[in-house]
C-alpha cells in the first residue's frame, strides 16, 4: 500500500506520525524497551503531545531479532496469531547516552539515541539494513483507517526473494505484493499461498508477524527501501541473519516450523481421473491397466471432485451411482500395488446432509446476525466449516476418518483461500487475520487425522492454500495453471518461489491444468514434472494418461518416471534435509551459489537437491538455454562434460532435458526403477563426479554412511550402517574404481 505522493509529499487524505527520538530506555530479561514521541521534545510543553509509540526488540533464537511496534495498546489481544517457536536463550542488552543496543547471537539491532532516529541491524560489524527517519510510521488514509508502516533500507544490489507462492518475476524487486490468499490461478498477480516473509541475498531475511493482508512495497514506492504496513496498532517483525540464504531459510522454519518428512511412496508417480472427466471403476482400472500394460510405474491414483455425487461437496460420501462398491474398489487399487488419494475442500454445499447436520451442531461458519454464511461461488449455497472450533474440527475429522476406514490413504486438499470477512468465527478470531490463517487449520486438521490414523511417517497432503507454518503440512502444489509454455514458466517461478519462503516440498499439474496440452508440450512438462519433488499426472477437463497424446509421449513418461525412482535415494536424502532443515528439495539458483552474481535472476532453471541442476526444455524445437556456475558439470545421462560459469544453449529431443550433476558430487544411484519406496541402500551405486585427489565426500543414504575418497588415480569407497540393518559394521564394504570413470557400485544385502 502506497502513503506517499512522491519523495515529499503524502498521498491526499493521508498523515502521518513517525519516531522522531528516544525519550526512555529500559532493558531486562534480554528485552530492550524503547520509548519514542514522534516529535522532538524541546521543552516541558513537548511532553503533552502525541502519539508516543513503544518500541521493543527481544530474540526468540540467536541470530534473529524481533522487534515491536505498538500505538495504543488497550487493544484486545487479537487471534489468530502464528505460532513462533522459542530457545531458551538469553539475548544480551546495553545502552548508553549514545544509542541502545539488543544483540543475538551475531546480530544486533541499534538504536540511536541522538537527534536524528535511525535503528540499524549490524551482523559481525556490517550493516545489513535500517530504518531512518520517516521510515517506521503510523498512517492513517482518507478513510481514517489506521496502519503501522516500516521501511527497511535496501542496499545497492540486492535482491529480494520470497512472500509465498508468486508467479511473476523470482526476483521481486519493484514489485507490489499484497498478502491475501486468494484462488486467482498462476497467471496473475494473486496466489493461493501468501507468505509475509522475504529474504535477501545480502546476508538476512525479514519475517513479519501479522496473520492477515500485509502489503509490501519492494522497492516500489521507495525505491531503495522495502516497505510493510498492516492495518493494526502492533506491528511484529523479525530479522533474521544467515548469512547465506540456506542459513536464513533454516532459522525462518526454526521460528515458524518445517516440513514433515512425506513418506517415500508419495515421490512415485500420481494418476488422476481429472478434474470434470466422467469416470467410474471401469474408467479408473482401465487407466490402471493402460499404465500397467506400458509398463509405466505408477504409485497413487487420485480421484477427484466427482468421486462425490454432483451437489453434495463435500459430503465424503461416494457416489452409488458410478462406485456402489467402494471397499471393493480400494481394496483392489491396494492389491496393484497403488495408494489412493480422494479430492477434499472445507467447503458444505446446502444439498450436502453434512449442510443441516453441520448448522445444527454450530460447525459452521457465521454471519454476525447468527445465520450461516452462505454463497453460491464454488458450490450452490456453499458454507465453510469454522475451523476456529475444536467441536467442528473433530467433526470435520470425523467424516475423513470414515474414509481412511475405508482404505483412502491421503487426502488432497483443495481450496480454502475465499474466506468472507462478513462473518463471526467461534472462537473470537478477526476476520482479516483468519482470511490467510484458515489455510493453516484446515490442512493442520486433515494432517492431524493422517497422522493419527496413518502414522507420522505415511501423513501426506495434497494442498493449495497457506500462510506461514503451512509448510509443516506438505505437500503443496502450484494450483490452476494453463497449458500452454507460458504457464510452465510460470508455474516453476511460483514453485522457486515458495520453496524460498519455507516450503521444501512443491508439485504442479503436469500438462498444465486449464485445456488440453499439445503432445509436444506434453512430453516437455513431462521431463520437468518427473524432475520436481512431487509428480502428478492432473487436468480439468480432459485426462493425463500419455497414450491420449501419442506413443511417444508413453516413452517420455516412461524414461523419466524410472528416473527419478533410480534417483530416490539422492531424492530421498534432499527431503530429509527439507525435514531437518528446512531447505527445499528444488532450489532456486541463489540459495546454492549466492555469490554468483550469474545466479541472481535465474528463474528457469533450478538445483533439485544440491547436486543436480535442471534446465526445463519450453519450446517445441528443444532449444534450451541455461547457466552453468563455476566448475566442470556432467551431464547426468550422457556423461558429457560443461565447464562454467557461461551459458550454454542446446537442443534437446523430448527423451532429454539438461540434468546436470555439480563438480565434487557423489550421487547414490539406486537399484530399482519400477517404484520409489524401496530400501535405497541395498544394491545402490555411488558416482563420483570432479573429485580432486586426497578429496573425500561421505553421502548418507537412510541409515547408512558411504565415504568416497580419491587416492590417487583411484576411487575407494567404503561404508558403515550404525544401525546394522544387514549386520554390517563399519568398512565391511569397499568398491575401487578408477577415477576417471567416476563409478563405484556397492551392492548391499
Amino acid at each position: 500500500m502506497k502513503f506517499t505522493d512522491g519523495y515529499w509529499l503524502l498521498r491526499e487524505g493521508v498523515t502521518a506520525a513517525h519516531p522522531a527520538q528516544v525519550h526512555e530506555v529500559s532493558a531486562s530479561d534480554g528485552r530492550l524497551d524503547i520509548l519514542a514521541p514522534t516529535q522532538p521534545i524541546r521543552r516541558r510543553g513537548d511532553l503533552l503531545k502525541g502519539p508516543v509509540v513503544t518500541i521493543s526488540a527481544h530474540a526468540p533464537i540467536p541470530d534473529v531479532i524481533g522487534v515491536t511496534f505498538t500505538h495504543f495498546e488497550g487493544e484486545q489481544p487479537q487471534r489468530p496469531a502464528f505460532e513462533i517457536r522459542t530457545e531458551d536463550f538469553t539475548a544480551h542488552t546495553e545502552y548508553d547516552e549514545e544509542q541502545a543496543t539488543l544483540t543475538s547471537g551475531a546480530l544486533s539491532v541499534r538504536v540511536a539515541r541522538t537527534d536524528t532516529w535511525r535503528v540499524d541491524f549490524l551482523a559481525d560489524g556490517r550493516l545489513l539494513t535500517g530504518s531512518g527517519p520517516k521510515g517506521m510510521g503510523i498512517m492513517r488514509d482518507a478513510s481514517g483507517a489506521h496502519y503501522l508502516r516500516e521501511q527497511l533500507g535496501l542496499g545497492v544490489g540486492t535482491s529480494v526473494y520470497g512472500l509465498g507462492e508468486r508467479f511473476g518475476p523470482l526476483v521481486k524487486n519493484g514489485q507490489v505484493v499484497d498478502i491475501w490468499n486468494a484462488d486467482g490461478g498462476t497467471a496473475t498477480e494473486q496466489a493461493y499461498k501468501n507468505v509475509p516473509f522475504y529474504l535477501t541475498d545480502a546476508g538476512y531475511g525479514v519475517f513479519v508477524d501479522h496473520p492477515g493482508k500485509v502489503s509490501f512495497e519492494v522497492g516500489s514506492e521507495a525505491v531503495s527501501r522495502v516497505q510493510f504496513s498492516a492495518e493494526t496498532q502492533e506491528l511484529t517483525y523479525y530479522v533474521i541473519y544467515g548469512p547465506s540464504p540456506k542459513e536464513i531459510i533454516r532459522k525462518y522454519t526454526a521460528l515458524t516450523g518445517r516440513p514433515a518428512l512425506p513418506p517415500a511412496w508419495s515421490f512415485g508417480l500420481w494418476l488422476s481421473t481429472s478434474f470434470t472427466t466422467s469416470y467410474d471403476e471401469e474408467t479408473v482400472t482401465s487407466f490402471i491397466e493402460g499404465m500397467r500394460e506400458r509398463e509405466l510405474p505408477l504409485s497413487v491414483f487420485h480421484f477427484d471432485c466427482f468421486w462425490m455425487r454432483e451437489f453434495n461437496w463435500c459430503d465424503f460420501q461416494w457416489d452409488p451411482r458410478v462406485f456402489p462398491d467402494p471397499e471393493g474398489m480400494l481394496a483392489r487399487l491396494h492389491a496393484r500395488g497403488l495408494r489412493v488419494s480422494a479430492w477434499i475442500n472445507p467447503y458444505i454445499a446446502q444439498r450436502s446432509p453434512l449442510f443441516a447436520e453441520g448448522k445444527a451442531l454450530g460447525h459452521l461458519l457465521r454471519r454476525p446476525d447468527g445465520s450461516v454464511w452462505q454463497w453460491d461461488l464454488w458450490q450452490p449455497g456453499m458454507a465453510l466449516v469454522d475451523f476456529t472450533s475444536p467441536a467442528a474440527r473433530d467433526w470435520y475429522a470425523s467424516k475423513l476418518e470414515a474414509l481412511l476406514a475405508q482404505g483412502v490413504d491421503c487426502f488432497k486438499t483443495d481450496f480454502g483461500e475465499r474466506v468472507p470477512l462478513d462473518v463471526e468465527w467461534s472462537d473470537g478470531s478477526d476476520p482479516e487475520r483468519m482470511h490467510n490463517y484458515y489455510s493453516y487449520l484446515y490442512n493442520r486438521t486433515v494432517f492431524d487425522v493422517l497422522r493419527k490414523h496413518r502414522g507420522e511417517q505415511e501423513a501426506v497432503v495434497f494442498a493449495r492454500s497457506a500462510t506461514a507454518g503451512s509448510q509443516q503440512f506438505p505437500v503443496h502444489w502450484g494450483g490452476d495453471c494453463e497449458a500452454t509454455y507460458e504457464s510452465m514458466a510460470e508455474s516453476l517461478r511460483g514453485g522457486l518461489s515458495l520453496g524460498l519462503s519455507g516450503f521444501g516440498f512443491w508439485s504442479h499439474d503436469i500438462g498444465g491444468f486449464e485445456g488440453t496440452p499439445t503432445p509436444a508440450l506434453f512430453k516437455r512438462w513431462l521431463a520437468f514434472g518427473l524432475l520436481s519433488s512431487h509428480s502428478r499426472l492432473h487436468g480439468s477437463s480432459s485426462y493425463r494418461v500419455p497414450w491420449l497424446f501419442d506413443e511417444e509421449s508413453v516413452d517420455v513418461l516412461r524414461h523419466f518416471t524410472r528416473l527419478k525412482l533410480r534417483l530416490m535415494p539422492y531424492l530421498y536424502e534432499a527431503a530429509r534435509a527439507a525435514h531437518t532443515e528446512g531447505v527445499p528439495v528444488m532450489r532456486a539458483m541463489v540459495l546454492e551459489f549466492p555469490e554468483d552474481p550469474g545466479c541472481a535472476h535465474l528463474e528457469r532453471q533450478y538445483m533439485l537437491g544440491p547436486d543436480l541442476l535442471v534446465a526445463p526444455v519450453f519450446s517445441d524445437s528443444g532449444e534450451v538455454s541455461y547457466y552453468v556456475p563455476e566448475g566442470t558439470w556432467t551431464h547426468f545421462v550422457t556423461g558429457e562434460t560443461v565447464t562454467g560459469p557461461r551459458w550454454v544453449r542446446e537442443r534437446h529431443d523430448f527423451m532429454s532435458v539438461p540434468l546436470l550433476v555439480r563438480p565434487g558430487a557423489v550421487l547414490p544411484v539406486g537399484a530399482v526403477d519400477d517404484r520409489p519406496d524401496y530400501d535405497h541402500a541395498d544394491g545402490v551405486t555411488l558416482r563420483a563426479y570432479g573429485l580432486g585427489r586426497g578429496e573425500q565426500v561421505t553421502v548418507r543414504v537412510g541409515e547408512v554412511a558411504f565415504t568416497v575418497v580419491r587416492e590417487g588415480d583411484t576411487l575407494r569407497a567404503s561404508c558403515s550402517a550404525p544401525s546394522a540393518p544387514w549386520g554390517l559394521a563399519a568398512g565391511d564394504r569397499e568398491a575401487r574404481a578408477r577415477a576417471g570413470t567416476g563409478f563405484l557400485s556397492l551392492e548391499l544385502g
